[in-house]
This record gives C-alpha cells, structure tokens and sequence, in this order.
C-alpha cells in the first residue's frame, strides 16, 4: 500500500488527504501549528469551490459551517457609483459565492478525513527537511513536541501555502510575477443594509468589503507596495481616516465612527508567483505553495481545492496499483502541472490587470478609470465584463472528479 505525506492542512492539503485517504492510499497529513485558530484572508467560496467541495464528498459538511452569502456586487470608481446589481446565481445552475469561517471549513475536513482508517493527522508537526534517496524524494524529517521523527513516503506533497517550506527544501525554481501592492485586511461592524461585496476604486487605492460569516464587514484595503510604513506609524484612527477619503461620504462616516472598532488588522505583502516545475522524484507542490494567487478576485481556496480534485484523478490509480510503477508516477506529477496550468495562467493574468489601471499613479490613469466608468455604466460593456468574471466564479476549465 501506497503512503504519502501531505506538508500542510489548509484547503488544499486537507482536501486531497480526503480524496486519498477515502480511496485507500494511507495518508499522513501533517500541520505545524495545533490548531486553526487564527486568522484566514481567503474564506470566501466561489461556485466553482463550491462546486469542488460537493464532488469531494463534503456537501452535507459545508452547509453547516458559519457562512454568508454574497449575491450582489456594487463598484464604485473615485467615489461615485458605476454600477450596483443582484445576481440570480440560481439561473445560472449554482449557488452564490459564500463567505466560510476557515478554520471551521478546514476542521469540517479533517474530521471527515478521519472516517477512513487510511488517515493519520499530526497537528504541531513541522516538516524541517526532505529526506532523500540518490535524487528521489523518499520522506520528510519533521519536528514534533516529541522531537525529531522521520516519516518515510512513496510521495510528499508540499500544500504548505505560499510560505511554503517544501518547495523551498526541494529548490524548484519559481517564476515571480511580480505584484505592485500589499493589503491591509481588518474587521469593523457591518452596516445594517450593507449584504454583499462592494469594491471602492481610486488613484493608488482599491477597497473591497464584505458582510462575512461572523456578521462583520471584512476589509481589503490594497494599496501600493511599500506605502504602509508611514501611515500604521500614524497609528490606526489615521490610517482609516485614509481609507475613508476614498469612499463614498456614508460609508466614509460609518468608518470614522467605528475606528476604535477596527478588529484583527494585519498588513498582508502580496505576491504572485508560480512554479516552473511543480514536481519532482517522489515531490509534488499544489495550491499556494505551487503557484502563489494574488488576492484579485479571491482565487487562492478555490484553485487550490480544484488542484486537489485534478491530482486526485491522477494519483489514485497510481498509488492504489499492487505495485508502485517510479515512472508511472512522474508521468502523473507532470500530468497534474499540465491539466491545472491551463486554468492557473489564464486567472494570474486577469489577476495581474485591474491592479495597473485601478492604482496607476500616472497621468493617464484618472482618465482611463472616469472612461472605464461610463463604460461599464452601459448594459452590454456590463455583459461583457460579467463574461470576463465568469472565469473567477466558475472556473476556465472543467475539474471533474473522476475517481
């Protein structure tokens, strides 16, 4: 019988240690911290992570996790409203995107990976180097409270996000992409009539907020990359104060009335990367840690759960063989990186446009975002970015479960 550690427990990790473990490849999930209470910044599921979960068995495991749906959408461009609509997720055949707490999503699957009897968690287990054999990776050596342990595998798979300790151990060589911005996430009390997501878009500044599962707005402040510093030295009343000069003047006064409610603030420095190589002997890399999302369209959980249902199709008949085929299994690695590829490099490109335009400083960026505004304020130029979005909400490329 086939075993393989998976490195990390967040949705992709977690995901595929179901899809094994349930197909009868002996699964050791480990995860470095106890638990996971902490904070997340990807917890909303797009119809197609949705989608992706339900193929993975957990249907009945979603709908009871805290949860709120986002069904409308309003933009608005140097303060002024470019459009507002409610979108019938159920015409198009699927449910709205949802905001999920993680840390319940991420529990939610372990304990129903932990229904079969081919899965082992080790929680506080931190991989600290890879074992090798000649030039094939055979195992990892982690650090438990205990001290340190080798676990030997037929296959380790880094899902250890964007941080990620594997791929830096195995010295794959990553592409940069470069991202011109970091993001400033916190909490404040939701308006009462604030349900779905609003995006505020101005020179050098986008907003995105929120209703999310705990009842609370959740903001992304992106900014440009290293402009920060000055204003968390200001403290946090004048960094909101910031924020609240590029919105509209009601939720400009809601803002400044809870600045001493701001909770959980976090200075997030993006990145956008991907792997040229997602594996190697005895080595795979999926979600994060094989190819970094930027957080533009809140692809990073959703791509990553798709990423474990493509794998999924190529490992098990692999690794459920009576006998492990080396070459066979290459085969398959490489086989994931090309089927996922073709969805991963079209997202990273409509993730890397809206940046440079909605935060250009330039002479040319107010014109172009006041041109794109009335634009967008005509129904078929609307229809045609629904079209364009529909790649984020839905996926570009089928992931069907087949195994």
């Amino acid at each position: 019988m086939s075993h393989v550690v998976i490195v990390g427990a967040g949705p992709a990790g977690a995901s595929l240690a179901h899809l094994l473990a349930h197909r009868g490849v002996e699964v050791t999930l480990l995860e470095r911290q106890r638990d996971f209470a902490r904070e997340f910044r990807g917890e909303v599921l797009t119809p197609s992570g949705i989608d992706a979960l339900g193929q993975i068995g957990v249907a009945d495991g979603i709908e009871s996790l805290p949860a709120q749906e986002l069904d409308d959408i309003a933009v608005y461009m140097s303060r002024r409203l470019v459009f507002h609509e409610e979108i019938d997720f159920a015409a198009l055949g699927s449910s709205p995107p949802r905001a999920v707490s993680q840390p319940a999503l991420l529990e939610m699957l372990v304990a129903e990976s932990a229904k079969s009897p081919h899965f082992r968690f080790e929680r506080g287990v931190a991989a600290k180097e890879l074992l090798l054999d000649q030039d094939r990776v055979v195992g990892v050596r982690a650090q438990t409270e205990d001290g340190p342990r080798d676990l030997r595998a037929d296959l380790v798979i880094g899902a250890d996000g964007r941080g990620s300790s594997v791929r830096r151990h195995a010295d794959l060589p990553v592409h940069d992409l470069g991202q011109p911005m970091d993001v400033v996430w916190c909490k404040v009390p939701c308006p009462d009539d604030w349900t779905g997501a609003r995006a505020y878009a101005g020179r050098g500044h986008l907003l995105i907020g929120y209703r999310t599962w705990d009842g609370t707005l959740q903001m992304g402040w992106v900014i440009l990359k290293g402009s920060f510093g000055e204003l968390r030295a200001r403290g946090v009343t004048q960094w909101v104060e910031e924020m609240a000069h590029h919105v509209t003047d009601d939720f400009a006064g809601h803002l400044r009335a809870h600045a001493d409610a701001v909770s959980h603030p976090f200075l997030l420095s993006t990145a956008a990367d991907c792997l040229e190589r997602w594996s190697a002997p005895g080595l795979l890399a999926i979600g994060d840690a094989a190819h970094t999302m930027s957080p533009v369209g809140g692809q990073g959980i959703n791509i990553a759960l798709r990423d474990a249902i493509v794998a999924a199709n190529h490992l098990v008949p692999v690794l459920t063989s009576p006998r492990l085929d080396d070459a066979r299994l290459e085969a398959a690695l490489r086989s994931i990186q090309q089927e996922r590829m073709a969805e991963v490099a079209p997202i990273q490109r409509r993730q890397a446009q809206p940046p440079k335009v909605m935060m250009s400083h330039a002479w040319w960026g107010e014109p172009l975002r006041r041109g794109i505004a009335a634009l967008l304020r005509r129904d078929f130029v609307r229809a045609l970015a629904a079209r364009e979005a529909q790649a984020f909400l839905f996926g570009v490329t089928d992931a069907k479960l087949e195994v």
